[in-house]
């Protein structure tokens, strides 16, 4: 587990004097947390620098093995990803350089709320105090989603957890206890209900960038979505718009971002401006290119290919297909076009630096067909269609709600099953995975769902075997890093 240390001066004093002189010196060089600027300062650290991209992507059915002699690039950390192995080398795009990222992010949180508690700085601090216990839990909740057995609605949810972090560390080493996934979900949800209402009436200079009430209740929508309560997550993602006015807030791909060209749709999708993105981060990565560099997915082997392209543009259960913006390096090698790599210059002599993409964390998209599958779960099937539909509305060239509205006739048609309820989720998922392809976003609904997955793997001669993922597998949960183990976190069972 990364940790922040503390550094304490000694010094051998020859004589008394200088041993006093030292004495009327803080020993402690760390900066102090002293003012609410401060404070506001650190918290911009509590978000993890690194994303989940690579790995839960390539884990999921968004991807597929494009032969070696198609796909220029074989490089990990793509082939363990892809085959489900053992990953815990700490390269970009791993599960363990999350892990670390993470955990940062959370110690950042924890000396923020210290600060706030030994300062006193009173009511003027609500909305970094709430900030700080968002983001803690939001860190957690990523890391027991990763790490650790899904959550079961109604189930005792007694498997190890992760470890939840509430305290600045000020040790080399200290052990930790993993507790269970409901221990987890039960320190999360006090943080998360604690937090959110000190949120309200707070200002940011660049709100996209913090845990502003908007991206709170989204965050909160998706973790209800997991513990399965229905009705708190149609509660928070209402609360995001309380004029219910989604259609003209979510990503308009039949409208603004129509006509852009490829860098141009790349720039605007993560914009801090743009009213679908509720929360961002600048996460260091080089995932948008398709060369050999480490995580950059556009080449590499195991990654988004024909296959998984034709499912982006297939015909939807709506009645016709989504306009998605791809990009091709050389077929069949594709990029969704969601992410504009940044590169801040260390040298720009020799051309050296390091790449940034903005991250959606939380968009206004998913949390309006989180509530859809929220509405459908609880038996109201009309809502949950009026939302799926609002979906398709930006997602449809010429939509016409007569032609693309969906209907459960329709829903049941398209997959094949007479059961109501199992239609209308099947077309939930599906819109889900075209819509956020891409976006790490599949593989939670796959571990929340208990979806198998298969990947393809084509020989030199080119024959296709297949391997599959059970949903009680345990190499669905990420293998905890090696690192961890000197705070005594116990590795997951394989």
């Amino acid at each position: 587990m990364k940790r922040i240390l503390y550094t304490l001066v000694l010094i051998l004093m020859i004589a008394l004097v200088s041993c006093k002189k030292f004495l009327d010196k803080d020993p402690d060089l760390r900066t102090q947390i002293n003012t609410l600027d401060k404070v506001a300062q650190l918290l911009v650290t509590a978000y993890p620098e690194r994303h989940y991209l690579a790995f839960a992507e390539t884990a999921s059915d968004n991807a597929e093995d494009k032969s070696a002699a198609l796909a220029a690039y074989n490089n990990e950390p793509f082939p363990s990803l892809y085959n489900w192995n053992e990953m815990t080398d700490d390269i970009n795009g791993s599960p363990t350089k999350y892990w670390n990222a993470a955990y940062a992010a959370i110690a950042s949180a924890n000396q923020a709320l210290a600060a706030i508690e030994e300062n006193q700085f009173g009511t003027a601090a609500n909305q970094y105090k709430g900030e700080a216990l968002v983001a803690r839990a939001y860190a957690h909740f990523m890391l027991v989603t990763f790490f650790a057995k899904a959550y079961v609605p109604g189930g005792t949810n007694n498997t190890p957890g992760i470890p939840y972090v509430k305290e600045p560390e000020t040790v080399a080493v200290k052990l930790y206890e993993r507790g269970t996934v409901a221990s987890v979900y039960e320190d999360l949800e006090k943080d998360l209900t604690e937090g959110l209402p000190l949120l309200s009436g707070g200002q940011w200079q660049v709100p996209k960038y913090h845990f502003n009430p908007q991206a709170a209740n989204a965050f909160a929508a998706r973790f209800y979505l997991f513990k399965g309560d229905w009705d708190k997550v149609i509660q928070h993602v209402s609360a995001i718009l309380p004029e219910n006015n989604f259609k003209e807030n979510i990503r308009q791909y039949n409208g603004s971002l129509y006509n852009l060209t490829y860098t141009e749709h790349r720039i605007e999708y993560t914009k801090a401006d743009k009213s679908w993105n509720l929360l961002l981060a600048n996460t260091y990565s080089n995932f948008q290119r398709g060369s050999s560099s480490i995580e950059a997915a556009g080449g590499a082997r195991y990654s988004f290919g024909e296959t998984k392209k034709n499912l982006y543009n297939k015909v939807t259960v709506f009645g016709a297909p989504f306009r998605n913006r791809y990009g091709v390096y050389t077929a069949p090698n594709y990029t969704t076009n969601k992410y504009n790599e940044y590169f801040y210059y260390t040298n720009v002599a020799a051309g050296i630096g390091y790449p940034y993409i903005m991250m959606p964390l939380l968009t206004m998209d998913e949390a309006l067909l989180n509530r859809a599958e929220a509405y459908i779960q609880k038996g109201q099937f009309a809502q949950g269609i009026a939302d799926l539909s609002t979906f398709a509305s930006t997602r449809i060239v010429n939509y016409n709600s007569t032609t693309h509205a969906l209907t459960v006739e329709k829903a049941k048609a398209f997959f094949n099953t007479a059961d109501d309820k199992e239609a209308l989720i099947k077309a939930l998922l599906e819109t889900k995975q075209i819509a956020f392809m891409q976006e790490g976003i599949r593989w939670m609904d796959i571990l929340r769902h208990r979806l198998t997955v298969s990947h393809n793997f084509i020989a030199s001669d080119g024959t296709e075997t297949f391997k599959t993922l059970g949903p009680d597998d345990n190499r669905r949960m990420f293998q905890i890093p090696p690192d961890a183990k000197l705070s005594g976190v116990a590795a997951n069972p394989r």
